[in-house]
């Protein structure tokens, strides 16, 4: 059975820093590409960030460059977020996605999200 378990979200003051992790059992890693998309309060999902298989590659909505980055560690099963310089509008439901082989801007798997919230 395949899981994706997000954590570390939580509640920050804006400017400030939150890491992600998103930890996966039940599938080969390393085969998968990675992502991150968030769904804020009466919005639709939307990208975030995403890393290739090999982590050599790294993608970023535009809302987000400069502010987040993607890695992943494929020894742990792991992919992480690092936010920075969060802002208010940052504020959503983050969810981990993994994509079989090249990143498509899809999932084949889910998490079941970690709630992020910035305040002013």
């Amino acid at each position: 059975q395949v899981q994706l378990v997000e954590s570390g979200g939580g509640l920050v003051q804006a400017g400030g820093s939150l890491r992600l992790s998103c930890a996966t059992s039940g599938l080969t890693f390393r085969s998968y590409a990675m992502g991150w998309f968030r769904q804020a309060p009466g919005k639709e999902r939307e990208f975030v960030a995403a890393i290739s298989v090999s982590g050599s590659t790294t993608y970023y909505a535009d809302s987000v460059k400069g502010r987040f980055t993607i890695s992943r560690d494929n020894a742990k099963n792991t992919v992480y977020l690092q936010m920075n310089s969060l802002k208010p509008e940052d504020t959503a439901v983050y969810y981990c996605a993994a994509d079989l082989g090249l990143w498509n801007y899809r999932a084949d798997y889910w998490g079941k999200g970690t709630l992020v919230t910035v305040s002013s």
